[in-house]
């Protein structure tokens, strides 16, 4: 098996996988960062998303293969004590019931927020639809992103 050394997290970290591998299963089973979710497995819902060179993206979709040249972010990289501006939010806002999707809204939130520091509600509704939330959490989620982008300006 191929060996591939990929900047985790601000971490050179080794895995040996097959090039095809999408890089949310070696997240999971190869460097025991679970915070990624599996949801459905065809780049849809979202629960997957990661930061690609600060870019939201779905993990469960990009081959290890490819990424050897970029930074990847987790949510575990997001900060080191849980207290991103949005993270912050999130918990003052209350956000999760399940909480299962929430590390995906999460990374997409604080990747539209680094471009966009005073989003309006409606470009907010726009960079957050593609992230499904089974709890239907979806007022809390903007509220919550509304709360990050003042904590951030």
């Amino acid at each position: 098996m191929p060996n591939y050394t990929l900047n985790i997290n601000g971490k050179m970290r080794s895995v040996s996988t097959d090039a095809d591998t999408p890089l949310l299963w070696v997240l999971r089973d190869e460097l025991d960062l679970v915070g990624t979710k599996f949801g459905c497995g065809i780049a849809q819902c979202g629960a997957c998303t990661v930061h690609i060179d600060g870019l939201a993206a779905r993990s469960c979709q990009m081959q290890v293969a490819i990424l050897e040249d970029v930074k990847i972010t987790t949510i575990e990289g997001l900060s080191k004590d849980g207290n991103h501006p949005v993270q912050e939010a999130w918990k003052e806002i209350d956000v999760p019931q399940c909480g299962y999707c929430q590390s995906g809204q999460i990374m997409t939130a604080a990747a539209f927020l680094a471009e966009n520091k005073s989003p309006s509600e409606k470009e907010i509704r726009e960079a957050m639809h593609g992230n499904i939330c089974r709890c239907a959490s979806y007022n809390r989620i903007e509220k919550a992103v509304i709360v990050a982008a003042e904590k951030m300006s």
